[in-house]
């Protein structure tokens, strides 16, 4: 079996999830979570309390994560730690934005279009 980025189709990737907690409920219910032996989870609730640097953190350590293939984020979420958004520059794990309850998909305040866009030359 070939190997692309240290993935193969056995290694059981996960999704990590760093949005408000009716997202979160959601993705938990369809069997998103994830809690490893060390305790670490795949999903960060985010509210009002939740200081920027937490998910700053949360967001590298997902992002850092060999077994986390995908990230999504609220754009809500997303749009506090844009900066460090952009600085990930990795195709795996990808990181995809969507939107929330209280927050409409808005399509020009997404990173990963915005990429695609350029390369495609669509600007």
């Amino acid at each position: 079996m070939a190997k692309n980025a240290n993935i193969t189709s056995a290694d059981g990737m996960l999704l990590a999830v760093l949005a408000d907690e009716d997202t979160i409920t959601g993705f938990l219910l369809a069997g998103v979570g994830n809690v490893d032996l060390r305790k670490k989870k795949n999903y960060l609730v985010v509210d009002s309390k939740t200081s920027v640097r937490t998910i700053e953190q949360a967001f590298k350590e997902f992002s850092a994560r060999e077994d986390i293939a995908v990230i999504l984020i609220s754009q809500q979420v997303a749009s506090q730690i844009r900066h460090v958004i952009a600085a990930h520059n990795k195709p795996i794990p990808a990181v995809l934005e969507i939107p929330s309850k209280d927050c409409p998909y808005d399509p020009s305040q997404d990173s990963l279009l915005k990429r695609v866009k350029l390369i495609a030359g669509f600007n």
